[in-house]
């Protein structure tokens, strides 16, 4: 009996996009990339490729000399080291960062805010706290004033967990606020109120409703009392106060662990009596940033967080967005963006703040490109920040907090949160803020989340979104194949959100039980 050979598949279309009409090169969004000798389609039809390009890089679409301008984003992300011709494959080796733009004679506040209908009738079910604020979810914290403290507040926290929560069905966990701070530093630098303020904020987070409990060790240079002075929360107030514990104080291991759930227990009570209650989405407190990006980032997960972004701020929200150096370079769109001058003023105080601070470092700005950045076609860190600042959205930037800031009551809208680019610094300082919710978006892949705030992660390729099928929350890569639109994606992240906050829906980080360790930023000397 004869048999009819079965044909292989045929390849798939090649799937090549470009962001603005004046750019010269798009990038390749098959997963896998395209061969050599790959023939485009489309409005690239009649350009073949040269050599092999990977998916997420670039191809250049028009024959370039040595030193011609290359553009995405519509702005020139750098210069060619060669002559190239089109079809071939632009990465970092063959162009020339541009120098970073100088922060002075900028736009300030020139551009009208958009002319939005307010987004009403949107809610969810959250924790309202005193102060003010409401919660996503009802924790117990345990700040703690020095890192030598953490094993014996480590061995509690496991206690409470294990023998506590049970009797005490409506608090959602327990947190260990561990950090590497405390002592061995020049606690009266200048700079040293930043980690300071850091620890200070973290323990007023809206998830923890006023309860935190405090667990010193006795002799260290940061006190309870310095690091939650009188007129921030004073120590032992009830019902919603923060009680102490003094290591040094308790006679042994035992009568540590004693004294730590004797107290845990009080706030146990009061927050198990909390309830969840109906509020209108203006509620949300969302930062947003990224990592293990690539240059699908830029063209799908962070336009669908910046659509969202736009929705929290219609709907009276407040949106967070950070990451000094991957805003560095687009810096004259922010300060256009600014609310008013004294925004745009700060916006360049702050940047001014860090450039000043790389530059004591003997690094600039380029040192925050990764491999895998690379890797995923990110030449540099000007193509990286047109990507990163369209998590914000297209909203008039209202507010600036400085590294360890509060957001002020009744702050709202988008705010600049300025932070290093570092993930878990980035993620500690919005802690800080007073986030209750964390979008994260990431191409290459991590598995970042945090203890205290659920963290929704949206990944910027089918690949990935199949691969890691139980880390991802949202797959944004339909974007790109044309499955989904920006602005489906973006519905769909603010309908997430909302069920998140409202805890009728868990993240895979809160799922496995998935946390990075809290990393103060701490420009002060270590003595």
């Amino acid at each position: 009996m004869s048999s009819t050979p079965i044909a292989p598949p045929a390849p798939p279309a090649p799937l090549c996009l470009r962001v603005h009409p004046s750019d010269n090169v798009a990038v390749v969004a098959n997963d896998g990339g395209l061969p050599a000798g790959t023939a485009l389609t489309g409005e690239f039809a009649g350009l073949q490729l040269r050599e092999a390009v990977p998916q997420g890089h670039k191809l250049l679409l028009t024959d370039l000399p040595e030193g011609a301008e290359v553009r995405r984003y519509g702005v020139v992300i750098g210069r060619l080291l060669q002559d190239l011709p089109a079809g071939s494959w632009v990465h970092e080796r063959r162009l020339q960062m541009p120098d970073a733009r100088g922060l002075v004679d900028l736009p300030m506040a020139t551009r009208a805010a958009p002319s939005w209908e307010p987004l009403s009738g949107h809610s969810f079910e959250g924790y309202r706290n005193p102060d003010g604020s409401v919660g996503t979810r009802n924790l117990l914290a345990i700040t703690t004033t020095v890192q030598c403290v953490a094993g014996v507040v480590r061995h509690a926290a496991e206690r409470i967990r294990r023998e506590l929560l049970p009797r005490y069905p409506n608090v959602d966990g327990v947190v260990a606020l561990e950090h590497s701070y405390g002592c061995g530093v020049a606690i009266d630098a200048p700079d040293a109120v930043i980690p300071i303020r850091t620890l200070r904020h973290i323990s007023l987070n809206p998830n923890f409703g006023g309860e935190a409990l405090v667990v010193s060790l006795g002799c260290e240079k940061l006190p309870p009392q310095r690091l939650l002075p009188a007129e921030s929360i004073p120590i032992g107030r009830v019902p919603h106060g923060m009680g102490q514990v003094c290591l040094q104080e308790q006679d042994g291991f035992a009568a540590q662990i004693e004294a730590i759930c004797r107290q845990a227990e009080q706030h146990l009570a009061r927050l198990n009596a909390r309830r969840r209650e109906t509020v209108p989405a203006s509620e949300l407190v969302v930062g947003v940033q990224c990592g293990g990006s690539d240059a699908l980032s830029g063209l799908t997960a962070n336009p669908a967080v910046g659509f969202c972004a736009d929705l929290l701020v219609r709907a009276g929200a407040t949106l967070m967005f950070s990451e000094n150096t991957e805003v560095r370079d687009g810096i004259a769109q922010l300060t256009a963006r600014a609310a008013t001058p004294e925004v745009a003023e700060a916006l360049v105080r702050e940047m001014a703040w860090y450039d000043a601070y790389l530059q004591r470092g003997q690094v600039d700005r380029s040192a925050n490109t990764t491999p895998g950045n690379k890797a995923g076609g990110l030449s540099n860190i000007v193509e990286k920040a047109m990507g990163s600042i369209v998590k914000s959205g297209s909203a008039a930037i209202s507010g600036v907090l400085a590294p360890g800031e509060k957001l002020a009551p009744g702050q709202r809208g988008l705010i600049y949160t300025a932070t290093p680019a570092s993930d878990f610094i980035c993620g500690t300082l919005q802690m800080a803020a007073g986030m209750n919710l964390h979008v994260f978006t990431t191409g290459r892949g991590t598995p970042y989340g945090l203890e205290a705030v659920p963290v929704i992660k949206v990944a910027t390729r089918n690949d990935l979104a199949r691969r890691w099928h139980d880390l991802m929350d949202l797959n944004a890569g339909r974007i790109a194949t044309g499955e989904a639109t920006i602005e489906s994606v973006g519905w769909e992240l603010f309908q997430m959100l909302l069920d998140v906050a409202s805890g009728k829906k868990k993240t895979w980080a809160e799922h496995w039980a998935l946390h990075n360790a809290l990393v103060l930023f701490n420009p002060a000397p270590v003595t």
